[in-house]
C-alpha cells in the first residue's frame, strides 16, 4: 500500500484544489426599468426577483418605475427572470446629469426621466460646430453691412 498512498494523495489533493478555485461572484447591483402600473405589479416584481439565486436584496420604487437587485447576482440572470413577469424590462439606462459631458443633446434628454437624471449616452455623442454654422450667424449678423440686403 505503502506506493499508491504517495500518488493516491498526489491526485486528492489536485482535485480538491480544483474545486476550491471556485469563482467567487462578487456583491452587485442591477437596476431595472421595469413597467409597474399598481402596488400588485410591485409585489410581483419583487417576489419573482427574490427569487433569484443570489440575490440579498430587492426594492421596488413604483413611482420611478425601477427595481433594484443587490447580492451575488448576474445581470443577465436578472434581467431574464425579470422578463419572466410579461412586462417591459430594460436595464436602467439613467445616470445623474451631472455624470454627462452635454446633458441636454438630443439622445441624452429623456422626458420621462427620474428628476435630476438623463439617459446614459456614449461620448460620442457631442455638439460639433463647423465652419457651416460660423458663416450662416456671420451672414444674419446685425454687424455686417450687407445683412440687410439679404433680410
Amino acid at each position: 500500500m505503502g506506493v499508491l498512498d504517495g500518488p493516491l494523495e498526489y491526485f486528492s489533493n489536485l482535485v480538491d484544489s480544483v474545486k476550491r478555485k471556485k469563482k467567487k461572484k462578487q456583491m452587485n447591483t442591477v437596476a431595472l426599468k421595469i413597467r409597474m402600473d399598481c402596488e400588485g405589479c410591485a409585489r410581483k416584481v419583487k417576489s419573482v426577483l427574490s427569487g433569484v439565486k443570489g440575490a440579498k436584496s430587492v426594492d421596488v420604487d413604483l413611482k420611478q418605475q425601477k427595481a433594484t437587485v443587490t447580492g451575488y447576482v448576474e445581470a443577465k440572470k436578472v434581467l431574464k427572470k425579470a422578463q419572466s413577469t410579461k412586462k417591459k424590462v430594460e436595464m436602467w439606462p439613467y445616470v445623474p446629469y451631472t455624470l454627462v459631458a452635454n446633458p441636454y443633446v438630443a439622445q441624452a434628454y429623456d422626458k420621462k426621466a427620474p428628476p435630476n437624471m438623463v439617459r446614459s449616452v456614449p461620448n460620442t455623442a457631442t455638439i460639433v460646430e463647423s465652419t457651416v454654422d460660423d458663416n450662416y450667424t456671420i451672414i444674419f449678423s446685425d454687424e455686417n453691412p450687407n445683412a440687410c440686403s439679404i433680410m
